[in-house]
């Protein structure tokens, strides 16, 4: 009988850069970015049983069960493993929403990542990856828990190691469509592609940051305050800014200084992501049944 309940953590990530490089027939766009986890995010406790049945508390606001990317993630890996197990799982949810930094489908990728060890279902991550790409584009790089520089539509996946820095992560209110961003007529679509080495070589910058800072005067005002103190850019198509330290004090010191009614905090890079290291934990111990 299952019946183990483990805690999992479902991290964020940053886009350290992103370059627009071109546009599909099909209307996606060619890109070049790099992905970084953080050691921040949300917590999933899980409880595996033998109901047949996937439940998710507390239901998000303004998303249904059916809609909620952990729910549509059990379901899909039920449905590809044929498996009659269920689970019960709860969210501690610390991430924004439609952020840009990747709490759905961070969500999604733990539930899958969690539940293929928690039902024995011994999915390879390559297959694990594939399902959950077609929840979302940024969930496969969760899912493979290492960062990674992405090319194509974000699909293809290189394992890299840059610095694992410090960033203050600041969220302005406003909300950002991301399908705004990639349709506006004056996106910069044609950056040059370039090799790893080149990109790792160069300034990181983000082709995304020009449109969203002229179509958002609050989040323009919230990045101009932060490269006062650190290098800083947008993440994805936002709404999240961050700016990056060598060290924890430095990103805590200039935390102190946003207004107290700022959303923002202080997190670590991870080249290796926080889900990924709870796995291995858990594999290297026998779990109570």
């Amino acid at each position: 009988m299952i019946t183990t309940t483990t805690t999992w953590p479902s991290p964020a990530k940053l886009n350290l850069f992103l370059y627009i490089t071109g546009r599909r027939a099909n209307g996606y766009h060619e890109l070049q970015t790099l992905f970084q986890f953080i050691n921040f995010g949300d917590e999933l406790t899980i409880t595996a049983n033998n109901s047949g049945k996937v439940t998710v508390t507390p239901e998000l606001t303004g998303v249904p069960v059916e809609q909620n990317l952990i729910w549509k993630a059990a379901t899909a890996l039920k449905a590809h493993s044929q498996c009659q197990f269920g689970a019960d799982i709860h969210i501690k949810k610390v991430l924004p929403m439609g952020g840009g930094i990747g709490g759905g489908s961070s969500n999604a990728a733990t539930t899958l990542v969690a539940l293929n060890y928690l039902w024995n279902l011994d999915v390879p991550l390559p297959k694990l990856a594939e399902i959950g790409l077609k929840l979302g584009a940024d969930v496969p790089v969760f899912v493979q828990g290492f960062s990674a520089f992405a090319e194509g539509v974000g699909e293809n996946l290189t394992p890299v190691t840059p610095a694992e820095k410090w960033y203050l992560v600041v969220r302005p209110d406003v909300s950002i469509a991301t399908v705004d961003i990639f349709t506006h007529p004056d996106l910069t679509r044609d950056t040059k592609k370039r090799t790893w080495n080149e990109l790792d070589s160069s300034p990181y910058e983000n082709d995304c940051e020009k449109i969203v800072r002229l179509l958002y005067p609050e989040l323009d005002k919230q990045l101009s305050w932060l490269l006062q103190y650190a290098p800083s850019r947008l993440t994805g198509t936002g709404s999240c800014v961050f700016a990056e330290f060598d060290t924890q004090f430095e990103a805590e010191t200039i935390l102190k200084r946003l207004p107290e009614n700022t959303t923002a905090f202080v997190a670590q890079g991870n080249n290796i992501s926080p889900l990924h290291l709870t796995l291995a934990q858990f594999t290297a111990q026998t779990l109570p049944n």
